[in-house]
């Protein structure tokens, strides 16, 4: 079965050579029980180890089953392994964390093998040893007795031909060192048993041959009895570990020891923490800085304000805007978008002035603090702080105080105001506004429609154009002209036939963004200097003359044609994408008030600093586990040097222990999500975790859980690189 012809083994140590063994000789068959025997140093555990293809040899030739194996590399000795021999230990090598059925077991699951079948073996197998009783006792209990019973019935389970026991009685008492050699001399009637012992004398009865060595020599090899003479027959299948089996023997990993579980998982709390906060704060920081710029047209930039049309340029109706209003997280709506970022002005055209802008008093959702709440279209409230050192000097005499609201486009006051209400607020962004009826804000709204229309006057062949800078064919509304007329100045009169303008007619076109009308209308009166206070109740003549006059109602139908432009103001940041794209979905453009921030070039520096910052603590964080990660696993090297003599290649192990450390860091990953649960449902209130849920959507957490899972597959990976560079013998001797 196994020759060895001229075999040497030599040790190199910092330049110095030494010698396992030497020239040896010899040939091994099945049914042999084969003890070699021989003081410390001799060279026995040596040949054993060659023999066992856990170490290599420099001279001569091994063959097995006829086969030559000097060309072996690592892997074919592997396979040899795993193909033919079966090891017991004198420290046994058992996982001292698994129960005795889980140890016998670890051997099939690492062949591939699994099920009722594999039960019913392994259950045989314990029988067998007579451990039945400790089947689901862990290692670490039994005596050592009982602990080599289990080695060998770990050796049985893999069905090879070949045994090698080193010092397998080293460490028993008497009656449980005869047991063992009992079972084992029963085992060799089928297969070649090879034992290294100091005490010939215990195993002398059992043994069918001796085999005894000196300096790296065989001195003496004695055939003691005559042995059962079997043909090789190759019946034991070597299959690879099933998928299944990895998961079962990585998860089994992670929990069989509580305290390394414990702490590992402590340690992946700590980079879940860790990694999720530093994020949060990278994402907290990268919105902050989003915000930072202004913008020339758009005054409001809120995070949380989307600026809407609809996309075929029609007006919103009621409909459209209850629609809008059964979105999910739609907390308002300003319905009169252009006076969101619309200064408006609160005077009585004496002492008083307040820069303000206009809201619903739909919108109030503040207290009031003095006086009472609207009831009247032309009654007010003013929203401002507490503190406003202008204000303060009015207190309770802005209760009843009566005011124009003027816009930049206003060009006539008509409509007066009283104020009956006041609320204080503490944040500077609720303060400086004005809140007032739906008819307000229309009216306003008039006025901004115009201030963003263009404006062609026909007139007797005449085109003019209306425009900001001047009062020439300014366009104001007033309620002392009637409905279709319209009174303008006398210096007109130069252009009418007879030098007469009055039944002229008027045709007034205005044309913006969204919608273009007009309107014809008849001359009835010419203003002057004299006539005009008694007109139109304007004084200052030369300030107003040659605007146009016209009725409030034809000013309103020209400039009051529905709402065509909206704001909708989220609930929360981070639902602003989610209700765009439903908006979107509806046939509605949006934009987004942050979207339209001018920033400066500064704004994409802190951005990459704050991106390698970042990444330099990710690093820091990964050294830093690795090492506390190392230090708890170090004990593994003994595991996975076991199963590696037990069969298992490299790349199993390292499958082995990356499922054994994802599967803890998923742990920690979800139990961190579930705190976060628990927090944001009120159950429980952790301070900082407010920043995390503020900030973090669903991809977000994603992105982290790849993050931290890809930290645990390169710590896993450093790892193994480490514990697996070295043969299985060395990585077992350093774990210990």
């Amino acid at each position: 079965m196994i020759t060895l012809k001229n075999v040497s083994k030599f040790y190199y140590s910092k330049g110095v050579i030494a010698s396992g063994f030497s020239k040896v000789n010899l040939t091994l068959n099945i049914g042999e029980f084969v003890a070699i025997t021989g003081e410390s140093g001799s060279g026995k555990s040596t040949l054993l180890n060659v023999i066992s293809g856990l170490d290599s040899y420099e001279e001569g030739e091994m063959y097995i089953d006829g086969k030559e194996t000097s060309h072996y590399t690592e892997v074919d000795f592997l396979k040899y392994r795993r193909k033919y021999i079966s090891n017991i230990f004198q420290n046994f090598n058992l996982v001292n964390s698994y129960t005795v059925k889980e140890n016998v077991e670890l051997v099939l699951l690492l062949n591939g093998e699994s099920g009722r079948d594999m039960n019913l073996k392994v259950s045989a197998l314990i029988r067998q040893v007579g451990l039945t009783r400790y089947k689901n006792t862990k290692v670490s209990k039994l005596s050592g007795g009982q602990k080599q019973r289990v080695a060998i019935a770990r050796a049985l389970a893999r069905e090879t031909p070949i045994i090698i026991a080193d010092e397998p009685t080293g460490n028993l008492d008497s009656r449980s060192a005869k047991g063992i050699i009992e079972l084992l001399s029963k085992i060799s009637h089928d297969k070649l048993v090879v034992i290294v012992t100091h005490n010939y004398d215990q195993v002398e009865p059992y043994v069918t041959r001796k085999i005894r060595m000196h300096d790296g020599k065989i001195l003496e090899d004695k055939v003691i009895r005559e042995s059962n003479s079997i043909n090789y027959v190759d019946k034991y299948v070597v299959r690879d570990i099933s998928f299944i089996n990895k998961l079962r023997l990585g998860i089994r990993n992670a929990f069989n020891i509580v305290p390394k579980f414990l702490l590992v998982l402590l340690v992946y709390l700590f980079i879940t923490v860790s990694v999720t906060t530093e994020y949060a704060f990278f994402k907290k920081q990268e919105y902050e800085t989003s915000n930072f710029g202004s913008n020339n047209f758009f005054s409001n930039i809120t995070d949380n304000r989307l600026i809407i049309n609809k996309k075929d340029k029609s007006e919103f109706s009621d409909e459209d805007y209850a629609s809008i209003m059964d979105i999910s997280h739609v907390e308002s709506i300003s319905q009169n978008d252009l006076l969101v970022d619309s200064e408006v002005y609160v005077t009585d055209n004496e002492n008083f002035y307040y820069n303000s802008r206009a809201k619903s008093i739909k919108d109030f959702k503040g207290k009031i603090d003095l006086g009472k709440m609207p009831q009247a279209d032309n009654e007010i409230i003013i929203m401002c702080q507490k503190d406003d050192w202008y204000l303060s000097g009015y207190g309770d005499k802005l209760i009843g105080m009566k005011v124009y609201l003027d816009t930049d486009y206003t060009t006539t006051q008509i409509n007066l105001y009283k104020i009956v209400g006041v609320s204080y607020v503490n944040n500077e962004l609720d303060g400086g506004y004005v809140y007032g009826s739906d008819k307000m804000m229309n009216d306003l709204q008039f006025s901004i429609n115009a201030g963003h229309s263009d404006i062609e006057i026909l007139f007797n062949g005449n085109y003019h154009v209306s425009n900001d800078y001047d009062m020439d064919y300014r366009i104001i509304p007033t309620n002392k002209v009637n409905k279709g007329e319209v009174y303008v100045t006398e210096d007109w009169n130069n252009e009418c036939n007879k030098n007469n303008c009055v039944n002229e007619k008027m045709n007034i076109k205005i044309t913006n963004l969204y919608y273009n009308k007009q309107i014809e209308l008849k001359v009835t009166k010419l203003y002057n200097s004299k006539n005009m206070n008694s007109l139109l109740g304007e004084k200052d003549f030369n300030a107003f003359n040659g605007a146009i006059y016209i009725s409030s109602d034809d000013y309103a139908l020209l400039f009051n044609s529905g709402n065509y432009q909206s704001s909708v103001y989220v609930d929360d940041v981070k639902y602003v994408d989610s209700v765009s794209d439903i908006l979107n979905e509806d046939g509605i453009n949006v934009l987004r008030a942050k979207d339209i921030l001018e920033n400066s070039e500064v704004v994409a520096i802190l951005k990459i600093i704050r991106t390698v910052v970042t990444i330099v603590l990710l690093v820091s964080l990964f050294f830093i586990s690795y090492f506390v990660i190392r230090i708890i696993l170090k004990s593994r090297n003994i595991y996975y040097g076991t199963i590696r003599i037990l069969g298992a290649t490299k790349k199993c192990c390292k499958e082995l222990l990356n499922i054994e450390l994802l599967t803890v860091s998923n742990i920690a990953y979800f139990a961190f999500l579930i705190l976060l649960y628990l927090h944001s449902n009120n159950v429980i209130k952790i301070g900082f975790l407010n920043t995390l849920i503020k900030y973090l959507g669903f991809g977000d957490y994603l992105i982290l859980y790849i993050i931290i899972t890809l930290m645990s597959y390169l710590i896993s990976v450093r790892f193994a690189r480490k514990i697996f560079k070295d043969s299985a013998i060395s990585t077992i001797r350093e774990g210990e």
